[in-house]
């Protein structure tokens, strides 16, 4: 009798960096012994607050720490520009040029163990995706495209700017006309995920009014 699959692939990842990748299903030693036994990369999220003993026993290593930022509509703090809108109508060269390079705190940059190039083609292929499924708005300033968020449900999985506009305080206007729509789509919520070492989108969103919760460690191995 095979055992019940504790690790499930992720062939999005795989996709990018050309070996088997893998998610970890539980924190169990079970689970870990599965991992060990498979070949390719494995990725585990983790409540902060347990015990890593078992896990750097197994070779685990710590890469990042996620953050969910949250909003409802009464606590949703909204600011306006009419040099800034969103759009469905993104030309797919133009985000891709934004979207390389631009995740430099993404976990799979923080491995030491793998290729940034590839890490950027990760986000590059996940942008396509979103792209294709018609999931992404363009952020626009002045008629030229500046940026833009991917959302899944009422989820804003994949967000960057060109680097000419960051720092500057636009954001606000952007993610505020997004997050309207899918509250006004009949979503109760808008939520995220964020790199608790990204500054800029964690100022970003307490300045909206976002709360945060579910935080997770996430730790890597390459088997």
């Amino acid at each position: 009798m095979n055992p019940v699959p504790l690790i499930k692939p992720t062939p999005w990842d795989t996709a990018a960096f050309s070996i088997p990748t893998w998610e970890l299903l539980e924190y169990s030693a079970a689970a870990l012994q599965q991992a060990s036994q498979t070949v390719g990369h494995h990725t585990l999220k983790i409540d902060p607050l347990a015990d890593k003993r078992l896990l750097h026993e197994c070779g685990f290593y710590y890469c990042d720490t996620l953050i969910e930022p949250y909003c409802n509509v009464a606590q949703l703090r909204t600011s306006q520009h009419p040099d800034a809108i969103i759009l469905k109508e993104v030309d797919t060269e133009q985000a891709l040029a934004i979207c390389h390079g631009a995740f430099a705190h993404g976990r799979f940059h923080r491995d030491f163990n793998l290729p940034r190039a590839a890490a950027d083609l990760r986000y590059d292929n996940w942008l396509v995706q979103l792209l294709e499924a018609q999931h992404v708005y363009g952020l626009y300033w002045q008629g030229v495209l500046a940026g833009f968020i991917g959302y899944s449900g009422n989820n804003l999985v994949l967000h960057a700017l060109a680097k000419k506009y960051r720092g500057k305080g636009l954001s606000k206007y952007w993610w505020s006309s997004v997050c309207n729509e899918l509250l006004a789509n009949g979503n109760e919520t808008v939520k995220s995920s964020i790199s608790a070492t990204n500054l800029a989108a964690l100022n970003l969103y307490v300045s909206l009014g976002f709360s945060f919760n579910n935080p997770q460690d996430i730790y890597h191995r390459l088997v």
